[in-house]
């Protein structure tokens, strides 16, 4: 397909010759192209023809089969493009637009998750939706899939004048629905209250929250404020004004949690997930680093490529889990159609990335040489970071869905009185030392111990 454009449309471009691992397809030809060699010939045949550009064209290329074509392309000094994956064939032809620059979630190696479209239109047309964090990576992605299911209205609410902006700029040229932007912050109760009277969300997707791990272990009162305080006045007021759904978005840094970050994230879960009544459902929704999220490793890379090094990575061990910010809101949105209250959903991570590798395919993809043209810095381990992160702790018996990138965990759920206890005493030491506000948060997540299911 990729050959056909350009014979017809390209005449700038002349094709040397396909490569392809499949041995009986060697030397055969295709109008007057020629298949020359597998792709351990690269090298060889790169310098012998004095090749210019490769083209991968394999849609259904893994992580690994990827990563491979680079390091040989990279040891050929040519510069390369990829085809992309198989659902954008599916959608339509292949052409020469599509042809792209490697892009970093390429190396993740995932397949597309294709959302069950007419299904999630019944459930959430003509609803009203609010959406917290709506501004975020994770709450706008949900925000534009969610406008496709044509609900009656979008309530969206961010603390982020800028990114309302920008958020309401993509919904004006994409969306014909009726919405509406709040600009508050979660911890403002008496505004948060005029939002529900007027509304009466029908669904709540709650995304907002701090998530710097290194900031937050500097500014525990407002980790706790925030993810806390403004989680519980979200959970009262949907079980107040009757949300029929609530949907909490949680992260893998909840389970067995070091940072403050983690810990008020858990704190936040447990609000959730005890909250379930005979009027209102709350789910808990927890996967790993989202990877273009404002703050990820991601664009911190390519910021650091464009002025010429150095890339910092914190250990030449650590890894992490990633999925795309599509993918991550898509599989978000269908949890909630799943169980029947105070589940908490754990998603498909795939296979953990390692960070300096992922720092040296980036460089290359840049065309730059790691640790020639551009230096990887070991910076050390962040204050409250881990070298890996986990999705569940092993008590927490996993069962499948109806979807297979989605699996149901078994938590504890912690009595309302537990949980008042510790609101309490956070509400007592808010304005005291930080020292003491981690103890107490510590002294919480310690209790959960073996993590007895429920």
């Amino acid at each position: 397909m990729v050959a056909d454009e350009i014979l017809k449309l390209l005449r700038s471009y002349e094709i040397l010759g396909f490569i392809d691992d499949d041995e009986k397809k060697l030397g055969t030809s295709y109008k007057n192209v020629k298949v020359l060699g597998t792709r351990f010939q690269i090298s060889e045949l790169a310098n012998r023809l004095e090749i210019d550009e490769i083209l991968i064209a394999i849609p259904s290329a893994t992580a690994t089969t990827i990563q491979s074509l680079i390091d040989k392309c990279e040891a050929s000094r040519v510069s390369f493009k990829i085809v992309p994956g198989i659902s954008e064939i599916i959608q339509g032809k292949v052409s020469l637009k599509q042809i792209r620059e490697i892009q970093p979630e390429d190396l993740l190696g995932r397949e597309k998750v294709l959302i069950k479209a007419t299904s999630l239109r019944k459930k959430f047309k003509d609803s009203t939706i609010l959406i917290t964090g709506a501004g975020g990576s994770i709450g706008s992605e949900i925000t534009r899939q969610l406008s496709r299911c044509k609900p009656g209205n979008l309530v969206l609410v961010d603390q982020s004048e800028y990114n309302l902006y920008h958020l309401d700029l993509d919904l004006k040229s994409q969306i014909a629905g009726k919405y509406q932007l709040h600009l508050t912050n979660i911890l403002d109760l008496p505004k948060l209250q005029k939002i529900f009277r007027s509304s009466k969300p029908d669904f709540v997707f709650h995304a907002a929250a701090y998530k710097h791990v290194p900031l937050l272990e500097q500014q525990v009162d407002e980790a706790v404020k925030t993810n806390i305080f403004g989680t519980r006045n979200l959970v009262n007021l949907s079980r107040e004004h009757g949300a029929k759904s609530f949907v909490f978005i949680s992260t893998d840094k909840a389970v067995r949690p070091k940072s403050v970050m983690g810990m008020t994230k858990k704190v936040a879960e447990a609000l959730c997930l005890s909250a379930s009544d005979d009027h209102t459902s709350f789910r808990a929704v927890r996967f790993g680093n989202v990877l273009l999220s404002q703050g990820s490793v991601v664009p911190l890379f390519k910021e650091q490529i464009s002025r010429g090094g150095p890339v910092t990575v914190t250990h030449p061990d650590i890894i992490r889990y990633f999925m795309t910010t599509s993918e991550a809101a898509q599989l978000v949105i269908q949890a909630s159609c799943i169980g029947q209250g105070g589940d908490l959903f754990i998603l498909d991570m795939g296979e953990p990335v390692r960070i300096m590798d992922l720092a040296r395919q980036m460089i290359i993809m840049s065309g730059y040489i790691p640790d020639k043209e551009i230096k990887i810095k070991i910076t050390g381990l962040r204050p409250g970071e881990k070298l890996m992160e986990e999705l569940l702790t092993k008590e927490e018996n996993l069962t499948t869905t109806k979807n297979q990138k989605i699996f149901i965990s078994n938590p504890k759920i912690f009595k309302s009185i537990e949980l008042t206890s510790l609101l309490q005493s956070l509400e007592k030491e808010i304005d005291c030392q930080d020292g003491r506000l981690k103890d107490k948060l510590e002294e919480f997540c310690e209790k959960e111990g073996t993590c007895e299911l429920k």
